[in-house]
């Protein structure tokens, strides 16, 4: 059943009902009102008749029959519009309109009553009348018009209005929750079709003046937003795994092909002299780490490009340098590392790219920043400038020359020398870009080495525009934005 047809029905159904109470209210006020006055009436009447009642009740106790005649036609001429009837030891006198003899009266009662017989009612009042001689009571009686007269037409007005208000109010429930829903109906035409996978319309933003339509429509596109949101999610993660798989394929064919010819020789020349083999067994663990090393290095690169809004958070910087040094000086003991940085300098951000984005550069610091005694030194800076933090990490090694400054951040970008996976730079560009910062890298501050410069921005904001680290080519993804303090 359609909800303007609910409505219809229900208003149709109470309506009525509610008509009824109000109808048997005002019923009960009308006569209250009407008895009223008609009791009064009959309070005056007796109060005037009381004294030819005991006048008559004397006479006849005292056997005066003229005199009794004489009392009673006094009695009823008083009585005017009402009737008369006294009761005594002796009998009853009675005279105007009243009840039969034989309709039984209430116990006597000092206020008015009503009195029904068959198809009339009357208002009925006793008082006591007290003689010396004898006692009785005078009954005082006057047709009940509110019963038979205007509560009546009030009944069936009532009724004749509840028969009415049930259809007519039924239909106009109807038909303004048709109106009502009107919103929503529109609503439901424009997503009927609506397939999200394939179609790419959403229902329009409009203000229909109906707060339920308007929070439903609004619940509708927010819904169908993040059926989008997450189907961009998806298609970035299938876009990353296709990617891993197609440098992985790429990258790791080379060190698998080595290896395979390496344990090929070992099969086939189990003779082999010691030195050879020794060589032979070397050269299978250097691959085999290049293998490890270019893994975790596309891994990295893959949760970079995955990593959502929500994982930024306030990150200690300076904590963060402080135990990527110490797990540098764990892994080469011999190098000279040292950390100049203020206590507590925050950014926002994600904290394990931060702390990738440090050990990638030390390790390069260590790898190539060796000086002509072959001890790699060190330093790690922090400091504010402005608007931004900066890190430095400065080596004494042989520098990077100026046309190779721009291209070593790029995917698989290897020196002559390097044994690495060519993607340690790779993840410092990216871990940079990520959180809307630069890294730069020029001449050490003594004129011999390298220093690499990262700059972030100290404010939060919005994520930039993302890049595909692991294909290489720049993607106009969504923005994101940074979550508050403490979401």
């Amino acid at each position: 059943m359609r909800l303007s047809a609910r409505i219809g029905l229900a208003v149709g159904c109470t309506v009525p009902l509610l008509v009824l109470a109000s109808g048997w209210l005002l019923l009960q006020f009308v006569a209250r009102d009407l008895h009223r006055a008609e009791d009064d009436h009959l309070r005056e009447r007796a109060a005037a008749l009381v004294p030819d009642a005991r006048a008559l009740l004397r006479a006849g106790a005292a056997g005066r029959p003229k005199a009794a005649d004489t009392r009673e036609r006094a009695l009823y001429s008083a009585a005017l519009d009402v009737g008369v009837r006294i009761v005594g030891p002796d009998g009853s006198f009675s005279g105007g309109p009243q009840p039969d003899s034989g309709v039984p009266l209430p116990a006597r009662t000092g206020t008015p009553v009503t009195v029904r017989a068959e198809d009339d009612s009357w208002r009925a009042l006793a008082r006591p009348v007290r003689t010396p001689l004898a006692t009785g009571t005078l009954w005082v009686f006057a047709p009940d018009t509110a019963d038979r007269g205007r509560l009546r037409l009030v009944r069936r007005r009532v009724l004749v209005t509840t028969v009415l208000a049930a259809p007519l109010s039924g239909l106009l429930a109807w038909g303004m929750s048709a109106g009502a829903a009107a919103p929503l109906r529109r609503l439901t035409r424009s997503t009927a079709g609506l397939d999200p996978r394939t179609d790419r319309a959403r229902p329009p933003l409009e203000r229909t003046g109906i707060a339920e339509a308007d929070e439903l429509a609004a619940t509708v596109r927010t819904v169908l937003a993040r059926y989008d949101e997450q189907a961009a999610r998806t298609a970035e993660a299938l876009d990353t795994a296709r990617s891993f798989s197609a440098a992985a394929a790429h990258e790791l064919r080379t060190p698998l092909m080595s290896m395979g010819t390496n344990l090929d020789i070992l099969v086939g020349h189990p003779g082999l002299p010691e030195p050879d083999r020794t060589e032979v067994v070397a050269d299978l663990e250097r691959e085999h780490g290049r293998l490890l090393g270019l893994l975790v290095m596309l891994r990295d690169l893959g949760r970079g490009d995955l990593v959502e809004a929500d994982a930024f958070r306030t990150a200690d910087l300076t904590e963060i340098a402080e135990t990527a040094v110490a797990e540098a000086r764990r892994r080469s003991p011999g190098a000279l590392i040292a950390l100049d940085a203020p206590a507590g300098v925050t950014v926002r951000g994600w904290e394990s790219g931060l702390r990738l984005l440090l050990d990638n550069l030390l390790a390069n610091a260590l790898a190539h920043g060796v000086d002509a005694r072959g001890r790699a030194s060190v330093t790690v800076g922090i400091r504010r400038a402005d608007e931004w933090i900066v890190l430095t990490v400065d080596d004494d090694g042989a520098g990077v020359p100026e046309c190779d400054r721009e291209r070593i951040f790029e995917r698989f970008r290897r020196g002559p020398a390097s044994a690495g996976s060519g993607l340690g730079l790779t993840l410092v560009a990216q871990q940079a870009a990520l959180h809307r910062g630069t890294v730069t890298v020029g001449d050490a501050p003594g004129g011999a080495g390298a220093r690499f410069e990262v700059r972030l921005p100290a404010a939060a904001g919005e994520l930039p525009y993302r890049r595909d680290w692991l294909i290489g080519t720049a993607g106009t993804y969504r923005s994101q934005s940074f979550p508050k303090e403490g979401s």
